[in-house]
């Protein structure tokens, strides 16, 4: 079974969108050494599948390449949330707020409204927060409201913020510190699934466009016109050559291409099981101390699970191709839940930790400005620039924006080639599973699996109903079942353990369970080979 974005016509095959071994054997035999394509894409993360998808959208034949998986580097460590652009408002950043609303709006009505829905949040008005901050927050989430409505996202997508009770307050954040609170401000933004099965999304709607997706192959060298490359499962190397090359592999894109100078910053999230702090019907926001626009979110998710983030750190030294968190950004959470809750949580309770790299565009040396800002203060901005030989690099910019600077990415490369396309379609462009709510809450299958799913919910349910054994749990305690394993092999180009546990899944995230569920996963990979 395939299905796309959106329904196959009268008398048309449906595209087809899965991604499995055999697929990708096939496209790399096609393409290494072979004839060129229009595109040639380097990295496979948010970015990347959506510089894939943007120029298979508009008719392009395409090649792009990771040196991993899907989502292996930034965009699987982000806070799953899709921002509107509240931040940049504080730091007048009034373009990136407006972009931000506006590709926020996209994803929660037109392209991903199965992965991405509303999130509230409180800002607990605990005594450490003064007056005019609070007054200062209130406007605000006033300010994002105006955002929200300048992007022309519905209200009904996203309610309006308003003033809470001390009462309300702890009714929808119970494990807030009750003396002294004055009440608190409810907001709302955009809240994915999973930034992982968003990139899973984008990327299997370019592959039904026809754009050949490659994990596990390594770029070596870049030019103008193509790359040399390893096949990291074979260690087989050859030649992909390409009318248009375009560099999105985010922290590691200096090292590709001469002149990119990336400035990393680390943000670290803890993850808590879902009982520590009981209930949470609503995420937290829990301003830092000492600072004014800077904020520790408490994020309940679908898994049972809890994350705590984030720092902005800057990262020295060579880029790891997994960060780790370090104790210093773990005690710093901790210390910031300890100013707001009254429940504690120390460190023996931080189940596990992630560390991601933000790919900052490093500004500073050209502009000779001496001292580097930090990095919280280093614009969010993406830029995409073309080197002496051609390659166009699209870096910077974040999560939420990354369809936009798909555009703008392959809009420079069709100027700059004079490839054959036309404008951007992918506003307004369905990714695999979407559907309106009304379809959605339609569908036969648990509310979960629509939420991750969307439309192929019901198929993933039912390789269940046929095998009472895939419908078995893959660790205990924990909702994925062994059905969305196969399905992730069959379809999402899972190709072993590490793919299924910390990517299509984020099983992984916790140590523990990752360990408990290894034999699951290596029994599904086992499987799967031996049906081929």
């Amino acid at each position: 079974m395939s299905t796309a974005g959106s329904p196959a016509t009268p008398g048309h095959t449906a595209p087809d969108t899965s991604l499995t071994a055999g697929r990708r054997a096939r496209e790399l035999d096609r393409t290494v050494d072979g004839e060129a394509v229009d595109v040639l894409v380097v990295g496979l993360g948010a970015t990347g599948a959506g510089v894939a998808l943007d120029a298979a959208a508009r008719g392009l034949s395409v090649a792009a390449i990771d040196a991993h998986d899907l989502a292996f580097g930034t965009s699987r460590w982000s806070s799953k949330l899709v921002h509107g652009g509240l931040r940049y408002l504080a730091s007048a950043q009034l373009d990136v707020a407006h972009e931000s609303a506006v590709e926020r709006g996209v994803l929660m009505e037109r392209t991903a409204p199965h992965l991405v829905g509303a999130q509230p949040f409180v800002l607990p008005l605990t005594p450490l927060v003064p007056r005019g901050q609070a007054a200062l927050a209130r406007a605000g989430f006033r300010a994002g409201d105006g955002l929200r409505l300048a992007a022309r996202t519905a209200r009904a997508t996203l309610p309006a913020p308003r003033r809470l009770s001390a009462v309300e307050t702890r009714h929808l954040a119970p494990a807030v510190r009750g003396a002294g609170l004055r009440g608190g401000l409810l907001s709302w933004d955009g809240r994915l699934t999973d930034d992982a099965r968003l990139v899973t999304a984008i990327a299997r709607t370019a592959a039904g466009r026809g754009a050949r997706l490659l994990t596990r192959v390594r770029a070596l060298e870049l030019t103008g016109s193509g790359a040399r490359v390893r096949d990291e499962l074979t260690g087989e190397e050859g030649e992909i050559r390409a009318r248009a090359v375009i560099n999105a592999s985010g922290v590691w894109a200096g090292g590709l291409v001469d002149g990119i100078r990336v400035r990393p910053s680390r943000g670290t999230h803890l993850v808590l099981r879902e009982g520590r702090l009981g209930p949470l019907p609503a995420g937290l926001h829990i301003p830092v101390p000492g600072e004014t626009n800077r904020f520790v979110l408490v994020l309940p998710q679908d898994d049972g699970r809890v994350y705590v983030g984030l720092t902005d750190e800057p990262v020295e030294g060579d880029v790891p191709d997994v960060p780790t968190a370090p104790e210093a950004d773990i005690g710093f959470l901790l210390d910031v839940l300890a100013c707001a809750l009254d429940v504690p949580v120390h460190r023996d309770d931080v189940a596990g930790a992630f560390a991601g790299l933000r790919p900052l565009l490093d500004t500073t040396a050209a502009a000779g400005s001496g001292a580097a800002p930090r990095t919280a203060d280093v614009s969010r901005r993406h830029a995409v620039l073309t080197s002496a030989d051609g390659v166009i690099t699209v870096v910077g910019g974040k999560l939420t924006t990354y369809r936009r600077m798909a555009e703008d990415a392959v809009d420079a490369a069709v100027a700059a080639h004079r490839l054959p396309a036309g404008p951007s379609p992918t506003a307004a462009l369905p990714l695999v599973g979407a559907a309106p709510p009304r379809l959605l809450a339609a569908l036969r299958a648990p509310r979960r699996l629509i939420r991750r799913y969307g439309t192929e919910a019901p198929a993933v349910h039912a390789l269940g109903a046929r095998d009472p054994r895939l419908r078995e749990p893959v660790l205990d305690g924990h909702p994925v079942t062994r059905a969305e394993l196969v399905w992730a092999i069959r379809h999402e180009g899972a190709l072993d353990e590490s793919d299924l546990l910390d990517r299509r899944t984020r099983i992984g995230l916790i140590t523990s369970d990752r360990t408990a569920a290894l034999p699951a996963a290596r029994e599904a990979v086992g499987e799967a080979l031996g049906s081929r």
